[in-house]
């Protein structure tokens, strides 16, 4: 079999699908030409992933072993609940002669491509992980595709600060982007307080935002948003609950222009249509969301907002990212206090 860079060739479904989409993957370390492979040494699990498995099993051994099974039996860490993964951290310990990505050998690397679609294998049995975080140190090794993408870690910070800003860089991207169409609006961030969310509310107040609110779940997250002064109003409200939600950013100065959804719960979607604006837009960023009910509820509330889905990839993400987190002295202490 011939490879091709989307890395369809490592999918071993009897139907034609791309590798995030397949229900396994093969694992053999052996490249193609356009592969790379890393030597893995810190996973980190999405956020909706992680919660599910924290909640479905409690105990840290019992989550060890499930990402463990996931990972043996499909060949990749897909959450099948939430269909989610995560990112790693590694270094590049080969690379196919005609690999496009311009990576070296030994190089340390955060993929910036989903563990959905990464071939993994784990050798450690994650004996150094206790199951209560999302960063999962780890031995194994990973197969980049001739699409994939990988950034080369800064020098200037640490491992772990590096990925979880890796983690979520697309949403500050895609926040700028947004906020720049828009004359001065109004942004409300729901889940403000979070890794996402915080970087989202920075990079919205750099695009032109004129007021920004950010919206967490309790006032425990709102005593540690407030002093940070990213969000000029920061309120606690249940994103899950509409009606709450809508009242929460329409009292903080909204109804918002751009409304960007960066929690990892599901059933938020009808609570951000109601607190966007006539013509406004909504960022969903959360892999909780269920798109169907964002499309059926916009329609039934007669709702002219226009919804985008966040893929996770915009051109120069991760260098922006990291720049916001090196200049925000708010963003850097949220990112630290969670690690």
């Amino acid at each position: 079999m011939r490879s091709d860079p989307t890395g369809l060739h490592r999918v071993l479904d009897g139907a034609a699908v791309l590798p995030q989409a397949a229900d396994r993957l093969d694992t053999r370390p052996d490249l193609w030409p356009d592969e790379v492979r890393v030597r893995v040494e810190r996973l980190n699990l999405d956020a909706a992933s992680f919660r599910q498995l924290h909640e479905a099993y409690g105990d840290g051994d019992k989550v060890r072993a499930a990402v463990l099974d996931i990972v043996e039996s499909r060949g990749k860490m897909q959450n099948p609940l939430t269909g989610s993964g995560g990112m790693l951290v590694g270094t590049v310990e080969e690379i196919g002669p005609a690999s496009p990505l311009g990576l070296r050998v030994g190089d340390r690397v955060a993929t910036l491509v989903s563990l959905t679609l990464t071939p993994l294998v784990i050798e450690d049995g994650l004996a150094r992980w206790d199951g209560g975080s999302e960063q999962v140190p780890c031995d194994g090794y990973a197969i980049l595709f001739g699409r994939s993408i990988a950034a080369v870690l800064p020098n200037d910070l640490p491992t772990q600060l590096s990925l979880a800003v890796m983690d979520v860089c697309g949403a500050p991207a895609l926040t700028r982007r947004v906020v720049g169409q828009y004359d001065a609006p109004v942004v409300a961030v729901i889940g403000g307080g979070g890794k996402s969310g915080s970087l989202s509310l920075a990079a919205a107040r750099a695009a032109g935002a004129r007021h920004t609110i950010g919206v967490v779940p309790t006032e425990a997250e709102a005593a540690r948003l407030r002093p940070t002064a990213l969000a000029d109003e920061v309120v606690v409200a249940d994103a899950r609950d509409p009606i709450a939600l809508r009242e929460a950013v329409t009292g903080a100065g909204g109804p918002a222009d751009v409304t960007v959804v960066c929690v990892d719960v599901p059933g938020c979607e009808g609570g951000a249509i109601l607190a966007t604006a006539e013509g406004g837009t909504v960022v969903f960023f959360s892999m909780a969301t269920s798109f169907p009910a964002a499309a059926l509820g916009a329609e039934g509330l007669a709702a002219d907002v226009t919804m985008l889905i966040g893929n996770g990839y915009v051109p120069g993400h991760a260098e922006y990212a990291l720049s916001l987190l090196r200049e925000s002295a708010g963003v850097r202490a949220l990112f630290e206090a969670r690690l």
